[in-house]
């Protein structure tokens, strides 16, 4: 109509400078009051991502990309010839990577399904060579990167999906569900004899690695009508789990949409409201939240521009509608530009990239990941265009991001070290987040010493005044108590380089339940977080060394006269609960970061020493100021602020929020962390677990002691409650010790992990939890914990079996090759 066709280029672009780096910002066009969307939100906004490095994947399209926490997993597709290598994007080091993989490695192929369940992604289909077609499924273990060929049963009643490309591939829960595609009925292997499929399977997943076998599902209401090329997305609601198509190719481009109720299985075309995208096929569509993205592909050419120069009925487009999957409206963000139409008609030849570029170009067959928050798009074929006296295609070699909304809540601050007049915090990255701005409060002045009680006096936090015949893995024993977790010493490395040295490559321990990574150049777990839980490093004779997730804190205890239990509130990790009200002291700026860490030395009071006044401290987390008028916050921001150095003795508060072009998110949960005081021993460091046949081996580095050698280390295990403890606080860690001794090293039997307690509390990432501190003339000092990363898969198999028993699944099929 003619709206489609009256297209303006009225996207307006902004260059900002912040912290040394350049950052382009795009800002939406106007719409009218009846196009938008009644959300209130503000529109996304495409960002470029600049500075890539490591091993970068040449273009190319057919491709296709799955996110694992903040990595993007890229594999096949191609240009000249089929790429067979897998490669790995890392979100925050902005560094391209080829991770070392093994097993039943497959061979490259394009326009084939790729899903992602946890950490492992499916293969299934696709092309392999010109006009040679599969049907192969393959599993890849991204925690391991390990390849593995499955063989999933042929449905009771019908045939196996015969070999296929353009279908989708959709995983809702356990299961993924296949429909369409193209096969190639030719007999002759240089031929081509395109069949459009319409059929729709259904493949259940095994938990964990395999799949059981496809099935059939009897479905109502017709369905589409066979396509390639098409999207699939699923979305749970506030209903049942639905399943939606979206366009295609069947000989022409389509633009209907259906909608497939998982609970039913019935198949309709739901009414929807706004501005309909046009027709088109090789789009990518994805969902965040309750809102469906469908970005580029082919449609038709205007007619305002027919006859054109190539004789084309299609063009590539770089449009982005967004369909609201609740409302089941559609909104048109950045319509077809009249520009980049006349431009892809008019020539053929490469044109170079346009570092102002406020928008993706027009493409087609390109790959698309969601990373929290954030669509990111890479590569893609770029309209008609050819390189020079060669036949292959001209693909896009950017890479871009859509911003949907403010950064997300972070994790609470950890504690790297503390010193008397220093305390180096780092925190987790978030997907949305540009930069950072870091808090601090203080709690109350340090306390002055008592006749009784010196401050500079800490007890045992191990009970040493107690009887010498008592067990020392009592239960009633009291573990060193940690305020906030924290992170290792590779880990702080790895953070201080910015998260771009390294990466990792992930092992499987062969006797030990747990997940275990191998540090080594050029790769990363999938399986990881991307600042990290854990580092590892092998030793000589092969083993895997664990350094664990690890916390410090100067926070000491008092002296214990008898073997009671501390307060239970004590035991509590972030202390929220203070002297004084979080939220009505104030809070002072320590400064605006792009890093994931700094070296807390001072904070900076309010401009004038107004509180009132302040630029930043008092910014409201959720400001609705205009776009165009938010400004990035930057160092300039303290320039001519007072400084205030961090004192001895004294505790603090942390928190910290993300920035992006949207404005800054909510601050974090609050985390709090004393400087030390003079003359306790620092807190253990570079701690490592080895888990090798029936013992595991914890190793630690002995920390400083300004008053005379260490005396000797205890180390505590959490473990699970008893019945009777069932009425503690919720939360609360019980702990028995299992060594006590002078060497910076303890081994223990693994039959004692199975009364380890499984904490769940940090991000779902459960662990096993050890606290250990050292002692020297003056008392203990501050403790470290540590948090083992257990292998979910494999907690979840034992639970299993613990439930089941040895009872067999007789419907698993043979998922090996």
């Amino acid at each position: 109509n003619a709206s489609r066709k009256q297209v303006q280029k009225s996207s307006r672009k902004q260059v900002q400078k912040t912290h040394g780096t350049t950052v382009f910002l795009s800002f939406p066009r106007q719409t009218s009051a009846s196009e938008k969307m009644t959300t209130g939100d503000d529109e996304p906004q495409w960002r470029k991502v600049h500075s890539v490095t490591g091993v970068i994947p040449r273009s190319r399209h057919g491709h296709r990309a799955a996110a694992i926490r903040e990595l993007i997993i890229v594999f096949g597709g191609g240009n000249e010839g089929i790429a067979e290598e897998l490669h790995v994007y890392n979100t925050v080091s902005k560094q391209w990577f080829l991770p070392a993989v093994r097993g039943d490695i497959p061979p490259g192929c394009a326009a084939h399904g790729f899903v992602c369940e946890g950490t492992r992604i499916l293969v299934f289909g696709g092309m392999v060579e010109f006009g040679k077609y599969t049907n192969n499924l393959y599993e890849l273990q991204a925690s391991r990167w390990l390849w593995k060929k499955l063989k999933p049963r042929a449905p009771r009643n019908d045939l196996p999906p015969c070999p296929r490309i353009g279908h989708s591939f959709t995983l809702v829960g356990n299961k993924c569900y296949l429909f369409g595609g193209l096969a190639n009925d030719s007999e002759d292997t240089n031929g081509n004899t395109p069949r459009y499929l319409g059929d729709f399977y259904e493949l259940e997943l095994q938990s964990g690695s395999g799949v059981r076998g496809w099935n059939v599902p009897d479905t109502k209401g017709g369905g589409p009508s066979a396509r390639e090329s098409h999207t699939s997305v699923a979305y749970t609601g506030h209903g049942s789990p639905k399943l939606y198509i979206f366009g295609g190719m069947q000989g022409v481009r389509l633009d209907d949409l259906w909608q497939l109720d998982l609970d039913t299985m019935v198949w309709s075309t739901p009414h929807t409201r706004g501005s309909t995208p046009l027709p088109r096929s090789l789009h990518t569509a994805s969902t965040i939240g309750n809102k469906m993205y469908v970005f580029g592909g082919w449609i038709p050419v205007p007619e305002t521009d027919k006859p054109n120069d190539l004789g084309a009925e299609w063009i590539c487009t770089n449009s982005l509608s967004v369909l609201n999957l609740d409302a089941m409206i559609w909104q048109n963000l950045d319509p077809e530009q009249r520009d980049d139409i006349q431009s892809q008609l008019q020539s053929q030849e490469p044109q170079s990239d346009d570092l102002y570029a406020c928008r993706p170009k027009a493409r087609a067959g390109h790959c698309a990941a969601i990373v929290g928050s954030r669509l990111y798009i890479w590569s893609g074929r770029d309209g008609y265009r050819k390189r020079t006296n060669t036949n292959y295609q001209v693909c896009c070699k950017d890479l871009w991001y859509l911003e949907t909304v403010r950064p997300a809540t972070p994790d609470a601050v950890l504690l790297i070290k503390s010193t008397l007049s220093m305390l180096h915090m780092a925190w987790r990255p978030l997907a949305a987040a540009d930069c950072y701005i870091l808090q601090i409060q203080l709690v109350h002045p340090p306390s002055a010493p008592t006749s009784d009680q010196p401050a500079s006096q800490p007890g045992d936090p191990a009970g040493t005044d107690r009887q010498e015949e008592k067990s020392e893995d009592a239960a009633d024993d009291e573990a060193p108590q940690p305020q906030s977790e924290g992170i290792s010493k590779k880990e702080e490395k790895a953070i201080a380089q910015d998260v771009s040295a390294q990466q990792e490559t992930p092992l499987k321990a062969e006797n030990g339940s747990t997940q275990i990574e191998t540090q080594a150049e050029g790769e990363r777990s999938a399986g990881k977080e991307a600042e990290g839980d854990y580092d590892t490093e092998r030793s000589a004779s092969g083993q895997e060394m664990l350094a664990t997730e690890v916390s410090s804190t100067t926070q000491q205890q008092p002296e214990k006269q008898d073997g009671t239990v501390e307060n239970p509130a004590d035991l509590y990790t972030h202390t929220d609960q203070a002297l004084q009200n979080p939220e009505e002291a104030v809070w002072f700026d320590v400064g605006v970061f792009k890093t994931l860490f700094s070296e807390v030395t001072h904070y900076f009071l309010p401009p004038d020493s107004d509180q009132a006044t302040a630029a930043v401290s008092s910014r409201p987390t959720n400001t609705k100021e205009p776009l165009l008028q938010r400004k990035l916050p930057s160092h300039q921001d303290y320039a001519d602020r007072e400084k205030r150095d961090l004192a001895p003795g004294q505790t603090y508060r942390f928190r910290v929020a993300g920035i992006n072009c949207f404005g800054q998110g909510d601050f974090s949960p609050i985390s709090e962390f004393k400087t030390c005081q003079p003359g306790f021993p620092g807190a253990p460091s570079s701690v490592k677990i080895s888990k090798a046949n029936d013992s595991v081996h914890i190793t630690w580095e002995a920390p400083s002691s300004p008053s005379g050698r260490i005396l000797e280390y205890s180390m505590y295990m959490a473990v699970k409650k008893s019945r009777s403890s069932s009425s503690e606080r919720p939360g609360q860690m019980a702990f028995i010790r299992i060594y006590r001794g002078t060497k910076a090293s303890c081994t223990f039997s693994s039959t004692q992990l199975d009364n380890a307690h499984i904490d769940c509390s940090a991000s779902n990432r459960p662990a096993v939890v050890f606290r250990i501190a050292a002692k020297n003339e003056q008392g203990y000092g501050p403790a470290t914990q540590i948090r083992w990363i257990q292998d979910p898969n494999k907690l979840r198999t034992s639970a299993s079996r613990t439930d089941s028993g040895a009872k067999a699944n007789q419907d698993a099929a043979d998922s090996s090759s």
